[in-house]
């Protein structure tokens, strides 16, 4: 599987070490701060997307049996 949490979480160290450079200076550091807003706003979004998929396994789990689809709109 491509595109795991993991990775998602190895490229937000990788930008907060980018920003913590101290080279980085005016226009440069500007469009890295805008570069780590965008970033930090599509993570925020794949984090949630996740915990969704995790609640609906668990409802899953809680309150269907296993010979039951789920509804479609909550798989995974």
């Amino acid at each position: 599987m491509r595109n795991t949490l993991g990775d998602l979480n190895n490229h937000l160290f990788a930008e907060l070490e980018r920003l913590g450079d101290e080279e980085l200076k005016g226009d440069e550091l500007v469009e890295e701060i805008s570069r780590a807003k965008s970033i930090a706003e599509v993570s925020s979004r794949i984090i949630s997307n996740a915990n969704i998929i995790l609640q609906a396994e668990k409802f899953k789990d809680e309150k269907f049996n296993s010979d039951k689809p789920m509804p479609k709109m909550l798989e995974g």
